[in-house]
């Protein structure tokens, strides 16, 4: 059979232009591996809090709104404590704080607080407003005992008041029909337990052989206060922020295993490792403070990551202590992202700029995978993937090193069009912008990049 002279010409011509293509995109890859399921870039911005002081402590209302501006926090830790009617900190502080900034509020007991019923009064204030994200517990009653109908509990004594008060807690907010909906968190430190009351299950599984109750129900969220620095982890190592979220024994500080899985005073046995990697869980303090062995870059570095390590490893919500040092309290006060007289530190600016690059309001465009991969991923070397909603897929990815370099290439398994790479530490324009790349070459060491890979 014979073929027309010009249908071979036409064939010849179209594979120039496809051999030419192919040397403008790149060779034609296939799949590398399975692709990878992003996450809504505004669900990863929703779960980046802080820990404040309020005009009750000496911070005035309109330099904590400015803070929270400038970093872009989503949501603020916040209770009954120090809370009046007649103020300086009042329901109404909390109200201009949402209507100001947008953020969101998680409702505590705090430290000692037993009034239930001023609880849910104002937690319905909030939640008519939008304000409310969550309630929570109380803060580490090993630190800060209760009082609770009378009977005392937490500290060295028996925990049964500390575990009746968590109960009717989540009971009150459960039965109201405003704010039944609304997710309840745990108590803070339940590690710390001196008697088995249970407080290291969000619900008392059956044959758990504690004080309370089979059944007895406390909370829909495990909460930790995993500080990245512990008596068993005290100098700067790599993966110092990666290992502190870590849900398992490994993990060398008071975190998710020591309070969940084992209790670390009493070792109290909690949930699985299996059940402890699916639960859901929050942090409501983490942090580290700047000192002669973590100079402010360090800190900076390590409060930016902190919200990245968490969210990675299954924390829906983070907040770190503090927003700005405290003036009212001696001790070691530089905790905070601003100084005392709130100029911003450098994990202030990190964060801005980390929390401006990634800038998203609205919500996932719809369900989004991306074929990548880290060639010789090392481990401290850690990834992920977000979703912008216009379709950008935002791919962070951070390195632990205390020294040196891994120098790594990203992969795709097909060309784009446009890839941006951000640099949170250098500032908020792209330091890299690269056309119809099917790779991409990284050097890291202790900061996050953000490649910005627009839609085919």
């Amino acid at each position: 059979m014979r073929i027309a002279a010009g249908y071979l010409l036409a064939m010849r011509t179209a594979a120039a232009a496809l051999a030419f293509a192919a040397i403008l995109l790149g060779s034609p890859r296939t799949a590398l591996a399975a692709p990878v399921g992003a996450i809504a870039t505004s669900d990863f911005l929703d779960s980046i809090g802080i820990v404040s002081t309020f005009p009750d402590r000496g911070q005035p209302l309109e330099k904590t709104i400015d803070m929270v501006r400038f970093c872009g926090f989503r949501w603020v830790r916040a209770g009954i404590e120090g809370l009046t009617d007649k103020g300086p900190t009042t329901i109404q502080t909390f109200l201009d704080l949402h209507r100001a900034t947008g953020v969101r509020l998680n409702w505590g007991l705090v430290s000692g607080g037993s009034d239930v019923k001023k609880l849910i009064e104002t937690g319905k204030v909030l939640a008519e407003a939008g304000a409310l994200l969550a309630f929570e517990g109380n803060n580490e009653p090993n630190n800060w005992g209760v009082t609770y109908q009378g009977e005392k509990g937490g500290g060295r004594g028996s925990w049964l008041a500390v575990a009746k008060l968590q109960r009717d807690m989540y009971e009150a907010v459960k039965r109201d029909p405003v704010l039944a909906k609304y997710p309840v968190w745990s108590i803070s430190e339940p590690g710390a337990q001196t008697d088995n009351v249970g407080l290291q299950f969000l619900t008392i599984p059956p044959g758990a052989e504690t004080l309370m109750p089979d059944g007895t129900r406390y909370a829909d969220y495990a909460n930790v206060h995993n500080y990245i620095y512990h008596p068993r982890s005290p100098r700067l190592s790599d993966n110092q922020v990666w290992n502190a979220a870590d849900p398992s024994a490994a993990s060398k500080v008071d975190g998710l295993y020591g309070n969940f899985g084992v209790t670390w005073r009493n070792r109290f046995r909690g949930y699985t490792q299996e059940q402890l990697n699916k639960l859901p869980r929050v942090t409501t303090e983490t942090g580290a403070v700047v000192k002669d062995t973590i100079p402010e870059h360090v800190h900076g570095l390590h409060l930016m990551t902190i919200y990245l390590a968490q969210f990675k490893r299954g924390f829906s919500y983070t907040s770190v202590y503090l927003l700005r040092d405290r003036t009212d309290e001696s001790g070691n006060q530089t905790f905070g992202f601003f100084r005392p007289d709130y100029t911003p530190r450098l994990a202030a600016t990190y964060l801005h700029n980390m929390t401006m690059i990634l800038a998203d309001k609205g919500r996932h465009p719809g369900p989004g995978r991306l074929d990548y991969d880290i060639s010789g991923q090392p481990v401290t070397v850690h990834d992920l993937l977000l979703r912008h909603s216009d379709g950008t897929f935002q791919l962070v990815i951070w390195g632990e090193r205390v020294s040196g370099e891994d120098r790594i290439t990203v992969r795709f398994g097909a060309a784009h069009k446009q890839v941006k790479v951000y640099n949170p530490i250098v500032g908020t324009e792209p330091v890299e912008t690269l056309a119809n790349v099917g790779s991409v070459d990284l050097t890291l060491s202790n900061h996050p990049f953000v490649i910005a890979i627009a839609p085919n």
